[in-house]
């Protein structure tokens, strides 16, 4: 049996209770280079091997991890395929999927807590709000090799949309051009979060005009786009400061204790 889990976006404490249960009786777990040591900790008794692939480092290809995936099966071990976020979004949980399909394995995939909503969570602002957002749009800012280069960005859209661009990369310049090119306007709020819900979380607030002069944080990091993050009353409001973004140091969430 393989579970495909989601490991949420690195908080342990954001896993869900099947998740934790699966880690615990697993025989081996498959994860991604993200996944940080507190939620592997989970898995004491399992063999755990790092399938990560990383931007510009390749340790291991999509072909060889749909391999161990059905030969750990068929060896009639428990495997968890452990992956960051929710395994269903961008996390090529399809490929894996179609895989186990074609090999006859059976498979269950367990929800987790995308980057989208740790970073939302993060910022204290909603996705989706009645008075500036309707819908939600999730975008990749990389695609598999021999697809169009430029992030899916571009097209028919709602102009109220929040869009939120995973795998952003450091450079900025694509994904701003391509947002412009939809004629969104130039103070619109942008948002890059960078390892939302982790120890070391890092939030840098800017606008669509000064995007491209942003350079993103340390990986994982998701961009957000949208009316629904812009704060006139607040303190730590979108702004830019001599043509630089406004940077919030985040990295210590300090959660209400009742």
């Amino acid at each position: 049996m393989v579970y495909l889990v989601g490991a949420g976006p690195g908080d342990p404490e954001l896993l869900t209770l099947k998740a934790v249960r699966l880690l615990a009786g697993a025989d081996i777990v498959l994860h991604d280079d993200l996944v940080p040591a507190a939620v592997l900790a989970h898995a004491k008794r399992s063999l755990i091997v790092n399938v990560g692939k990383r931007c510009g480092r390749k340790n291991i290809s999509q072909e060889q991890i749909n391999a161990m995936l059905v030969d750990y099966a068929r060896r009639g071990l428990l495997v968890v395929r452990l992956k960051s976020g929710d395994p269903l979004v961008f996390g090529r949980a399809g490929e894996e999927m179609d895989a186990l399909r074609a090999a006859g394995i059976a498979f269950e995939v367990v929800p987790g807590i995308t980057a989208a909503f740790a970073a939302a969570a993060a910022l204290q602002r909603p996705l989706t709000d009645r008075r500036s957002a309707s819908s939600i749009r999730l975008f990749a800012g990389r695609h598999a090799p021999g697809s169009a280069r430029e992030p899916g960005i571009r097209g028919a859209s709602p102009s109220d949309a929040t869009r939120v661009i995973y795998m952003p990369g450091r450079d900025l310049r694509t994904v701003a051009a391509a947002l412009r090119r939809e004629g969104l306007p130039p103070d619109l709020p942008c948002v890059i979060v960078s390892r939302a819900a982790q120890p070391d979380q890092l939030i840098v607030r800017t606008t669509l005009a000064q995007l491209d002069r942003v350079a993103g944080g340390p990986a994982p990091s998701i961009l957000l786009v949208g009316e629904v993050l812009r704060d006139s009353d607040s303190a730590t409001a979108v702004e830019d400061v001599l043509g630089h973004a406004a940077v919030t140091d985040e990295s210590q969430p300090k959660p209400m204790k009742l």
